[in-house]
């Protein structure tokens, strides 16, 4: 009797996820978290009429969902004035990551990231074969001109950029991506992550044209939209290369009252409005808890702040997992120099009341422990 017969590529990967979920985390303690405030959710919950579309779709849940998502992209299409055929729906922007990489890179092929950017995208190079190729971020900002330049020296297929970036909340202003475009290598498609666009400073998104063929466009409904457990994504491209996304997507992957919650809260404007006036109050609540106990953050054009420890990264570590011990859930970047922080979501009251609370003896924890 044998068993399965993986090809050499697998058998190679180590056994790994991108993130250890806080589930996981409370199954191994044996008790639940006090605050969840790592996993960049949106704890202040999607529109209400989103909910209503969600409990009233699930009396046809017997039905499949319409894999053309027509509806959405109707909608979509006319508020980002596009074409519907510019549009592509998958299992949120970790999903279609997965599947661009699957459409574009062969194995030993050349793609480019930022050393310490999303995990999630440098997995699925992995899973398809990929040659990661990583520059390191210049001043807590993914550096555009040198993963531009470091494509050009890999002939990559593609580049990976945030905007705003993931774990420290950064960004570019949309002018300099139009700019820096010019420098992208021939036949190097950008794969420019968007996830956080709704909380970022007006012009922070690029005017690009939907059918540039240099670039694909991520976004999402899990953060402003509060819809994380959907999954629900959509990228924006050029015709020939969103129509490709047909050859490989899973068709069925978004189910039908997933759809209806998101056409709903895609349509409810005064609800993202007020979802991004709590996070710019929560924002600020985190720093000013962060300068209470003498540390500083950095700017944020995201639903998070990353709170500097003040030392290196097996300080923030210690810092860290003191606060998992009180029931405090946060995460931390993973590369130096950046792994000096904590990424704190934005929380209720109550949960950044807790934080205020926790931090101070997390930190005497870290501190007596370091030394």
């Amino acid at each position: 009797m044998t068993g399965p017969r993986f090809p050499d590529l697998i058998a190679r990967l180590p056994a790994t996820v991108p993130f250890v979920g806080p589930e996981e985390q409370e199954r191994t303690m044996g008790r639940p978290f006090r605050a969840r405030l790592g996993a960049n959710e949106n704890v202040f919950g999607p529109s209400p009429r989103a909910l209503e579309a969600l409990r009233a779709a699930d009396a046809e849940i017997w039905k499949y969902a319409d894999a053309s998502h027509a509806d959405l992209k109707a909608e979509l299409s006319a508020r980002l004035g596009c074409r519907p055929a510019n549009i592509v729906f998958g299992e949120g922007i970790d999903g279609l990551l997965g599947y661009l990489v699957r459409l574009l890179v062969a194995p030993g092929e050349a793609v480019v990231t930022s050393d310490g950017a999303y995990p999630t995208f440098s997995y699925h190079v992995a899973g398809y074969g990929g040659a990661l190729h990583k520059v390191p971020y210049r001043a807590d900002h993914e550096d555009i001109a040198a993963l531009f330049a470091r494509a050009a020296e890999v002939d990559a297929k593609i580049v990976y950029l945030a905007n705003p970036d993931n774990p420290m909340g950064t960004w570019h202003d949309g002018a300099a991506i139009e700019a820096a475009l010019d420098a992208l290598p021939e036949g190097t498609v950008l794969a420019l992550d968007e996830a956080y666009i709704e909380f970022a400073p007006e012009g922070t998104a690029p005017v690009i044209d939907p059918e540039d063929p240099r670039v694909i466009r991520f976004r999402t409904f899990s953060k402003a939209y509060g819809m994380a457990g959907a999954r629900v994504g959509y990228a924006v491209g050029a015709e020939p290369l969103i129509r490709a996304f047909d050859k490989v997507r899973n068709h069925f992957a978004m189910n039908r009252p997933a759809q209806a919650g998101t056409l709903a809260a895609l349509r409810d404007d005064a609800w993202l409005d007020e979802i991004r006036g709590k996070v710019r109050v929560a924002r600020e609540r985190i720093a000013g808890i962060a300068r209470d106990n003498g540390l500083s953050t950095l700017p944020s054009a995201a639903n998070f702040v990353a709170v500097d420890c003040g030392g290196d990264g097996g300080f923030a570590r210690a810092v860290l997992q003191a606060l998992a011990a009180r029931g405090v859930f946060v995460r931390m970047p993973f590369v130096a120099p950046q792994d000096r922080c904590i990424r704190i979501s934005a929380g209720t009251e109550a949960d950044l009341e807790i934080l205020a609370e926790e931090l101070p003896k997390a930190l005497a924890e870290a501190r007596e422990t370091a030394s």
